[in-house]
Order: C-alpha cells, then structure tokens, then sequence
C-alpha cells in the first residue's frame, strides 16, 4: 500500500498530513507545526490532539520534525508521493504539477509576487526530495483555481504592456475554493450550479464569486494583500499610500515588512492578530479592528453578488469562518436584500446551515490537504 504526504508551508508555520492512498485517500494523521523560530512546536490534531515542543526550528527542521512523528503512523509504509501547496502558479500552471528541477526553478519567479509564502513553499519543497528522493513530488496551485477570469476580473488599469508582462489579477485561497465548490457539488449540487460566494476568513482572508463551479471574480489581486483585511496584511490599500511612504523615506523591504506582518488586525488593534484575542478584548483599540474587518467583508459581498448578477448562496470556511459565530451574525445583519437573514441559534452552535431566508447561507469546514491528497493520488495511479 502507497503512503501519500502532504505539506502546507506558510511563512511561521507547515500543516501536514497523512494518507492512504486510494481513489479517495484514507486520512491517517493530521497536524501542523506551529511557530518555526526559536520556540516551534507541534501540534497533532487527528486522531489523537497532543502539543510536541521542538525548540528552535527553521522550515526544513519542520519538516524532519514531521517525519520522525509520521514514522509509527506510516508502519514501515513507503512514500510514495509528496504533495504541496503552492501559492503562486503565475499563468503558467493551470493544475497539479510534478515538481521537477526545472519546475521548481520556474516557481522562484515567483518569489517577488508572493513573498510571504513561496519561498516556504520551495523550502518545504526541497526537504521533502532529500527525505524522498524516490517519491512522486506533486505541486498544487492556490492560483490555479481563478484561471480563466473574464478580462475585466483580471487586470488592472495600467498601460497594457504591464499586464502582457503579467501584472494582473491572480486570485489566491484556490485550493480552499476547489474543496468548498466540490462539497457543494455532493451536497448541494442545485446550489453548486447557481451563483455562490465563498469566504474564506482567515489569517489569511478573501471572497470569491463562483458560478456553476467556476471562479469569476476574487478579492485577492496582483498579491496576497489585496482585499479584505487580514491577521497581519493590510488588505485594499490605496496606491498613493505606497507613493507617500516611498516619499517619506521607507524603502521597498521596510514596506513590505510593513504590509505583509504589521498590518490587518494586528495594526489596527495594536494587540493581535488573533480574532479569538481580539473578541475577548473590552480594548475600544480591539473593536475598531473588527468593525473595519466586518465593513470590508459586507462591502466585498455586495461586489461579489454584484459581479455575479445575483446572489444563490454564501459560503463560510477558514479558522474565522468556521468558527467565529459572532462575525459571521454582524456579515449578515442587514443583509436582507440579498436575501440573507441569520438564524442565530444555529450560527451560535456552528450548524453548517446557519441561515432563515430566502438565500441559505452555509458553514463548510475547508481541507485544503485532501485536495492535494486527492492530486498526489492521482498522479501515483
């Protein structure tokens, strides 16, 4: 029997899991280590939870972390495939990849257009071909999912040659998208054929405008900035910002550091990125940041409903999205023309239909593994 991993790399952290292979893989372990850093740790989620301290790590010593503890799981089981996520696949990768040399050197392009995650993605990359130098490496794109956006979802309003050189819309959250839209299809398959938005609230947060399955429209960009507000991204940000912090003296590595770590809810509220910190705060600091968390979600559903002609259902997923009760009531307070009207008993107790009017509102908890699970089989067969 074939043993398939998967690793989800971000910039402080890697998700992984354990499968057997199969037409559905069969998941064996789930988990992720946390904090790489001076103080990383583990923490095991299924079947068992625990917390395994690991002290200082960088993202190839998660990785060896992750093997010694999937060691007694796989039982003497050989890998035989590793899957990743990826966050940029630029135009160029339209869906899962076997990741060569050549395809990895290809994803280092990328590294400027996405910063905070691809060159975790590639490092995670590399420690799994020197632990399986035998194993299938397969790549799985969050950008894939967008491709194909009418032209005016795609670009911006810039000199043409820009875009023709590839500045424009790309769309992240892809893999969580793919899972959320094939649930709906076995699920709710009269709704996966309509006109669906699906949030995906996060640390890392955006909203797509799916019809009969496919993206049409995303409030993620160029970047991994655009949008809505994030744990520590700013999110929409008007350009002259950028043109006056350049003015005032901040160079291109003091802006980025800025944009991508020091912003969304942390810079607002000045005390964490953490929702479930900031819900529990009395800090009037704390507050603002959720009001203007919830302003950008309920102004981006409007666009989102607007792009799509009209509005079949909304979707919730992500850490955020799944589970907490109270953002997902103040989204849809007011809501009701579009149809949208909370049932709060069910929204308090995470129920997956959390809605009482005309448009059903669904929580639907995301696995972005088992789509790369799912890929990694498929190129094992």
């Amino acid at each position: 029997m074939s043993a398939i991993l998967t690793l989800n790399a971000g910039s402080s952290s890697i998700k992984f899991g354990v499968y057997q292979a199969g037409a559905e893989p069969e998941l064996l372990q789930l988990g992720q280590v946390e904090n790489l850093g001076p103080v990383a740790q583990m923490e095991l989620q299924w079947p068992q939870k625990g917390l395994i301290e690991i002290g200082p790590a960088d993202h190839a010593a998660g990785v060896r972390a992750i093997l010694d503890t999937v060691a007694p799981v796989l039982d003497g089981q050989q890998v035989d495939g590793v899957g990743h996520r990826i966050v940029h696949g630029g135009k160029r990768f339209a869906g899962p990849v076997e990741l060569t040399e050549e395809v990895m050197a290809q994803l280092e392009a990328f590294i400027p257009l996405a910063p905070l995650h691809q060159p975790h993605n590639l490092a995670a990359m590399r420690a799994a071909h020197a632990a399986f130098p035998g194993a299938v490496q397969v790549g799985c794109f969050d950008t894939s999912f967008h491709l194909g956006h009418p032209f005016v979802n795609d670009a911006f309003a810039l000199p043409r040659r820009f875009y023709e050189k590839g500045v424009r819309r790309y769309g992240f959250h892809g893999l969580s998208y793919d899972y959320i839209t094939g649930r709906l299809r076995q699920d709710y398959p009269e709704l996966a054929r309509g006109r669906v938005v699906i949030a995906h609230l996060g640390n890392g947060a955006s909203m797509c405008a799916v019809r009969d399955g496919q993206s049409i429209g995303s409030t993620m960009g160029f970047s991994a900035l655009d949008g809505l507000p994030m744990g520590t991204r700013c999110g929409q940000l008007d350009p002259g910002v950028l043109l006056y912090l350049m003015e005032q003296g901040h160079g291109v590595e003091a802006i980025t550091h800025i944009l991508y770590k020091k912003s969304g809810l942390l810079g607002l509220s000045e005390i964490s990125h953490d929702m479930r910190t900031l819900l529990a705060s009395d800090d009037p600091r704390a507050g603002e940041a959720i009001d203007y968390y919830v302003f950008r979600i309920r102004r981006e559903l409007g666009a989102m409903a607007a792009i799509l002609g009209g509005l079949d259902a909304v979707a919730f997923c992500g850490g955020i999205g799944e589970n907490a009760a109270p953002i997902r009531e103040r989204v849809l307070e007011g809501m009701e023309f579009l149809g949208l009207r909370v049932n709060s008993e069910a929204n308090d107790s995470n129920s997956t239909v959390i809605s009482q009017g005309d448009t059903p509102v669904l929580v639907i908890p995301t696995d972005e593994e088992r789509v790369i699970a799912r890929a990694v089989s498929a190129a094992l067969v």
